[in-house]
């Protein structure tokens, strides 16, 4: 398979690097940041996209549905490590958000080779998850061309489902293949063809904007508390304690009794300090509001 990479802007020389390697160790690392700086501005210019992508996803998980990521390497890794932290960070589900990476659970310590390369594995992990038009599929690459991603994409359309992209290319494979393509023009990397380096920053930022976006809309978030934390650990066990008191300006004694009451349901606790309720009754307000804490405490007053 003849493979033409002259025309990616992440595969070209970048001119502010060209002597990196006969720089002191500081004015290298300069180099370097002066290049990070640019990220989160090609980012900026993505965002009509980004907020599309956030309000499909919300509406797909109304309805039950799920937001799967695919991609290969690096790009596989960060839409894992997404979907591997929204069950501590938003109390949601294992199955709710979930990453797939080209060569499955080995790729993502060890490089397989060609799995990317192969359309019909993107397909195919698809399938083995039973992914159907409910979901949503956002592929992942730098490149906007790998096979991996653009197999998964086409069944992904196949079954009537909303396919997004994130690709640091303009007019790739991947862009014309979404109904949504989410392109952060980074430029070239500092070490020519990295694109674990800006590209991989630009992914990540752009994942970070979809789950937490997604997840604001889904009411776990009140204010800028993340209200759905569960409790699995010592840390979280304090952390849980200290939204509540954050959320409704209560004594720490406080906190704990209505964690207490509430088998540690953080929601439910604030409700109850906030509308002066019982653990029952918040958590019927809430059940009735959807888990929105501001709705549940309106509808009781």
């Amino acid at each position: 398979m003849k493979i033409d990479l002259t025309n990616l802007i992440t595969e070209s020389r970048n001119t502010a690097s060209q002597h990196i390697d006969t720089l002191s160790t500081i004015d290298m690392l300069k180099v370097i940041n002066d290049e990070d700086k640019k990220v989160a501005l090609a980012v900026e210019q993505t965002l009509p996209e980004i907020s599309q992508v956030v309000d499909v996803i919300t509406e797909a998980f109304k309805k039950g549905g799920r937001l799967i990521y695919t991609g290969a390497g690096t790009s596989g890794r960060l839409g894992i490590l997404d979907a591997s932290e929204c069950p501590p960070t938003y109390g949601s589900k294992p199955e709710q958000v979930v990453g797939l990476i080209a060569g499955g659970h080995t790729a993502i310590l060890r490089a397989v080779e060609n799995a990317e390369d192969n359309r019909e594995l993107g397909e195919g992990d698809l399938k083995d998850l039973n992914f159907n038009g409910k979901d949503v599929l956002v592929g992942i690459a730098a490149s906007g061309r790998t096979p991996y991603v653009l197999g998964a994409m086409a069944y992904a359309k196949s079954v009537n489902a909303t396919v997004a992209c994130i690709s640091c290319n303009p007019n790739s494979l991947m862009t014309k293949a979404a109904d949504i393509s989410i392109t952060p023009i980074v430029g070239a990397e500092v070490v020519t063809g990295s694109s674990r380096m800006k590209a991989g920053t630009a992914q990540k930022l752009v994942l970070n904007m979809l789950t937490t976006g997604a997840m604001i809309r889904s009411g776990k978030v009140f204010g800028n508390l993340m209200v759905d934390v569960e409790a699995t650990n010592a840390k979280l066990v304090e952390r849980q304690k200290k939204i509540v008191i954050e959320a409704t300006d209560c004594s720490r004694e406080e906190a704990e009794s209505a964690l207490a009451a509430c088998n540690g349901h953080c929601k439910t606790a604030i409700v109850m300090v906030l509308a002066q309720l019982n653990a029952e009754e918040a958590k019927q307000l809430l059940d009735n509001n959807k888990g929105f804490i501001r709705a549940a405490i309106a509808a009781g007053k």
